[in-house]
């Protein structure tokens, strides 16, 4: 494919956008001026993968002249070939990110999220898993500089999470984040099995782009707000007042709870932030549903068959079933290594969305 003009068509783009943020004008609509700010951004990364293309096929056509030229035993020819290798792979990668920058963004993607994990089928080993999960997105969280902030939590008795519910801040979250919904499989020796016999075990895990106040509204009479005493280990007062909000939504039946401040405000703010976003993945799964009758849901019941990756530990192997990926690296992807795994599905998504424009 020749990428010159549609790296030129960045350009122009680009041009444009600049000459209308340096207006003072446009801050006049603050949303008007967010939208040009993102695509500002979206469009200078765009331009230079233009630039660092170019030169790389420019010197890729030149090592190539000079490989025809050389012996092919020369140093010469043996750094040339090694240098086309490399520049091969940039130009593809390049050629890669260039080809995806026609897909239009989401503009979910740029969202903060929130995350749901429970525990599925399995018993308290489901519940140790889903504790696990919890700490490999933290984790993941932490090497990408995002924020993590719990919303709700139910613990089990042996330090897994029946349920656990948090918010992840920081640029590109739903985005890199969004494929993790589903069922997630681990097959492992529990350190209650005494036989040392594997145990197959599931959580379910949900991410929901924050919602806005403008996204979904919510009236005052939809709702049924009530405050309860919280749970847990609260040493510092959290489970001493009636500081706990559970808001339920009539129309749909959602019940939210939230329980991790002290403070009943707090929590009930933070139960409409996640009462919000569930509302509006719902509406954004109805409105999916209209064009994309193959759109798989958020999340199935829990059941042990409906996994959309599998975590082996005796075998170190994690596999995700929808991108037929399969690493030996177990220990380093709980630990928050995820980019092996995220990677490779956020560049399906980008294929499935350039077939859907050229169709």
């Amino acid at each position: 494919m020749d990428f010159k003009p549609l790296i030129e068509k960045f350009r122009r783009r680009f041009a444009e956008v600049e000459a209308s943020l340096s207006d003072p004008g446009v801050f006049d609509h603050p949303q008007q001026a967010q939208e040009l700010a993102k695509e500002y951004a979206r469009l200078k990364e765009l331009v230079a993968a233009g630039a660092a293309y170019l030169k790389a096929r420019n010197d890729l056509r030149d090592n190539r002249a000079l490989l025809a030229e050389e012996p092919a035993e020369s140093e010469l020819a043996l750094l040339a070939r090694e240098e086309v290798a490399r520049l091969e792979a940039e130009e593809q990668r390049l050629g890669q990110t260039l080809h995806f920058g026609l897909v239009p963004p989401d503009p979910a993607d740029s969202r903060n999220t929130i995350v749901e994990i429970r525990a599925g089928a399995g018993g308290s080993e489901s519940a140790l898993f889903a504790a696990d999960l919890y700490r490999m997105y933290t984790r993941y969280a932490e090497t990408r500089g995002w924020q993590v902030e719990t919303l709700d939590s139910n613990p089990s008795d042996l330090g897994g999470f029946k349920e656990i519910v948090f918010q992840i801040n920081g640029p590109d979250v739903y985005k890199v984040l969004k494929h993790e919904s589903g069922v997630h499989r681990v097959q492992r020796v529990p350190a209650t099995e005494a036989q040392g016999r594997i145990h197959t075990s599931t959580a379910t895990v949900a991410v929901l782009p924050e919602a806005e106040e403008v996204d979904v509204e919510i009236k005052p009479d939809e709702i049924e707000v009530n405050v309860c005493r919280a749970s847990g280990k609260g040493g510092q007062g959290v489970n001493t007042t009636d500081s706990a909000v559970q808001i339920i939504h009539k129309p749909t039946g959602m019940i939210v709870r939230c329980a991790d401040e002290r403070s009943q405000l707090k929590n009930r703010a933070k139960a409409m932030t996640v009462l919000r976003s569930r509302l509006l993945e719902a509406k954004l799964a109805e409105e999916n549903a209209r064009y994309a009758a193959h759109r798989r849901s958020q999340v199935g019941t829990g059941e042990r068959n409906e996994k959309i990756r599998t975590y082996n530990f005796p075998q170190n192997r994690v596999t995700d079933h929808r991108i037929e990926v399969t690493l030996y690296n177990l220990s380093s992807v709980m630990d928050g290594d995820l980019d092996g795994l995220v990677g490779p599905l956020m560049a399906q998504e980008m294929e499935e969305k350039l077939k859907a424009l050229n169709a």
